[in-house]
């Protein structure tokens, strides 16, 4: 029984991403290309080791991608690649559940001890990155959230982290958001005509200054490159930046409307 041992070399890294070793990868591919063989064949059509065969089929029928008769001596036989490439994501998926919740333990663990007085400013690169920090923020909240945003920014993707707040938070929203019928009713809206505004109040279109509590922040910062990034700190100096951010767009703001329709009712809505 002969088969060709010239395996490309990116199914081979491809397998090993999926938790195989180079042994494995060519065991199971020369298996892929007979109907069976014993132990001695693999050897022969895979090329790995003698002394390595055996080992290497173990882990096989263990990952589910080859199955083994009851004969002597024992033949072996691969399990279709559909089904063994859908076996293998099932123990990764598995494997990356389980570490996840372990994980998650260490995480919550330093959540809950005392940083002290550290002035730790941190950066975060991608938008799953930073909408991961800003859903944590928005959960750990009591009291407050501020938002000033961009009309884009809020719709896709601050609205529908906002939903999970319970009532008892008080959720200020600061924007130019004109379709004030698609805010939930408990948040206040306060319509800005940031386009218009002197200097760019929001450096980007996708833009936010995000606060919880008066005790953490985080600043979104829009695309370089196509990468967003963003700012997160529970440091005294960014959260005084992001509260007189805030304080300065509210008073531009009303100032603005006041001069432009004489009437300060228009400033603040409160959504019906």
């Amino acid at each position: 029984m002969t088969a060709s041992r010239e395996v490309p070399a990116t199914l081979i890294e491809s397998l090993k991403s999926l938790g195989l070793t180079k042994y494995e990868a060519l065991v199971y591919i020369g298996l892929l290309r007979v109907a069976d063989a014993t132990a001695t064949e693999v050897h022969e059509i895979s090329g790995v080791p003698r002394a390595s065969v055996y080992p290497v089929l173990d882990h096989l029928v263990q990952k589910e991608l080859v199955i083994v008769s009851h004969t002597m001596p024992k033949r072996f036989d691969a399990v279709p690649p559909a089904q063994g490439i859908e076996n293998l994501m099932r123990r990764i998926r598995g494997d990356a559940e389980s570490a996840r919740e372990a994980l998650e333990v260490f995480y919550r663990e330093k959540e809950l001890i005392d940083r002290g007085a550290r002035e730790l400013i941190w950066t975060i690169y991608g938008e799953e990155n930073i909408k991961t920090r800003l859903a944590d923020l928005f959960r750990s909240a009591e009291k407050s959230v501020e938002v000033l945003a961009t009309r884009d920014l809020l719709h896709e993707t601050v609205l529908p982290l906002l939903e999970s707040l319970p009532d008892a938070v008080e959720v200020e929203i600061v924007t130019a958001w004109q379709d004030e019928g698609n805010l939930p009713s408990r948040f206040r809206l306060r319509l800005l005509p940031l386009a218009s505004s002197p200097g760019k109040l929001l450096p980007c279109e996708r833009s936010g200054v995000f606060l919880v509590d008066d005790a953490r922040a985080l600043v979104w910062v829009g695309e370089v490159d196509s990468q967003p990034s963003a700012l997160y700190s529970e440091s005294g100096g960014l959260l005084l930046f992001v509260q007189r951010h805030i304080t300065t767009v509210k008073e531009w703001a009303r100032t603005t409307l006041n001069n432009r329709q004489g009437s300060p009712s228009s400033v603040y809505r409160s959504i019906p």
